[in-house]
């Protein structure tokens, strides 16, 4: 028992951490969207907000990975934690409107670069063979902080207002990267000695063409990759961009309802991670993700069909409970198979691919939406879902490829 409590010690901080960034990130999300509705009076102007982090993240990610594989992940870690603390706290004395948004994109270029900086450092912090049961674990404190987060925050705009909300998520992130100072210095005389040194454009094609490579050498897991990101992230991110019009369109639903709908979404979502933290060890990689896969696109067509709350809810109940299930299997297998001191580069490089597709589908799915109808559009698009989803399962199940899905 000592030995099983020592050697989640760290694991255990690092969720923490974890779990206060992102309770924090929720309220700071609600907050500011009621700062500038409430500066302009203009929804159009809050949803220019939504449109900042794919641009972020497109403007960062072609050139991140370069920098996180050559730097101390952990002192990296602490610092993006800081200067986005820093610059959240700054929002709510600025009265400019392009100003906030500048502000704000750089804080997404901040996220954008912690995401692969964290799962690189995580990926060397937990051994090969708890690293399911680790992610289990993280899918249930960023499950938890999807209630907890707007619950916090709907509390805060009670007793106070969407400013002290924002001063609440900078001190969280401080108090986040303040724990990131207690986790071990797992690079400390390891990385290459120019560090972060001579960064530049020719190394940034460099690298470009080394993940062109590792994807030539390693069809088989950069497909598995591409179809999981395309299914979970591509596809169900442009649906989602349509889950409130539908709502209100389609189901004619009120904004109480809309909201206990999303709240459904949410149980689902929390439900799924508590089970999914005790069955993880009993369940295959390629199940959770290809079969995983194939209920989530379930849950979306159930949804997509619907006329009624009841079956909406039910639809959102069965693709939220499941989304954890798929998660943590594709993470588990990403880590099996991403060299770590190459996963920043890889990461980036395709999350890069990822926010054009993300780009390119919400508009396309909006457009069609304005031209046919939004529940039509919405069908056809949980359709493909389905469609991918069910050539991830036959890919995931191939037997030849059963090895890469093992824990060591």
């Amino acid at each position: 028992m000592k030995n099983i409590i020592m050697s989640w010690k760290y694991p255990s901080i690092l969720l923490l951490g974890i779990g206060v960034s992102k309770v924090g990130e929720w309220i700071y999300f609600i907050a500011l969207n009621l700062i500038v509705l409430d500066m302009t009076g203009s929804p159009l102007t809050v949803s220019g907000l939504y449109i900042i982090k794919p641009l972020a993240t497109l403007f960062t990610n072609f050139w991140a990975g370069s920098l996180v594989d050559r730097i101390n992940k952990r002192k990296f870690m602490i610092f993006l934690d800081l200067i986005r603390a820093i610059l959240i706290a700054l929002l709510p004395l600025m009265s400019s409107v392009p100003l906030i948004y500048l502000v704000v994109f750089i804080i997404n270029m901040a996220s954008s670069m912690f995401e692969p900086t964290s799962m690189t450092y995580i990926t060397k912090l937990i051994p090969a063979k708890d690293r399911k049961r680790f992610n289990s674990l993280h899918s249930l404190v960023t499950s938890g902080a999807f209630l907890i987060g707007p619950a916090i925050a709907g509390l805060l705009f009670l007793i106070s207002n969407p400013t002290i909300a924002i001063y609440i998520n900078a001190i969280a992130l401080f108090f986040s990267g303040l724990i990131t100072c207690l986790m071990p210095n797992l690079e400390k005389g390891k990385l290459p000695s120019s560090g972060g040194n001579n960064i530049s454009i020719q190394l940034f094609i460099k690298d470009w063409f080394l993940v062109l490579k590792f994807s030539r050498e390693r069809k088989y897991i950069m497909m598995v990759y591409f179809l999981f990101s395309f299914v979970m992230v591509v596809l169900a991110g442009s649906i989602d961009s349509l889950e409130a019009a539908f709502a209100k369109d389609v189901l004619s639903l009120s904004d109480s309802d809309y909201g206990l709908l999303v709240s459904i979404a949410g149980a689902g979502i929390v439900a799924g991670a508590i089970i999914n933290s005790f069955l993880v060890k009993r369940i295959t990689n390629s199940i959770l993700i290809g079969l995983g896969s194939v209920v989530v696109s379930f849950g979306y067509i159930i949804y997509a069909f619907s006329n009624t709350f009841l079956i909406a809810g039910i639809g959102f109940f069965i693709l939220a409970f499941f989304i954890s299930y798929a998660n943590t299997g594709f993470l588990t297998f990403y880590q099996m198979n991403i060299p770590a001191d190459m996963m920043g580069r890889v990461g980036s490089i395709y999350s890069f691919i990822e926010s054009m597709l993300i780009i390119l589908t919400t508009s396309l799915m909006g457009a069609v939406a304005q031209v046919i109808s939004i529940q039509i559009t919405v069908i056809l698009g949980s359709l493909v879902m389905m469609f991918f989803s069910l050539i991830l399962l036959t890919v995931s199940l191939s037997p030849s490829k059963s090895e890469l899905y093992q824990v060591s």
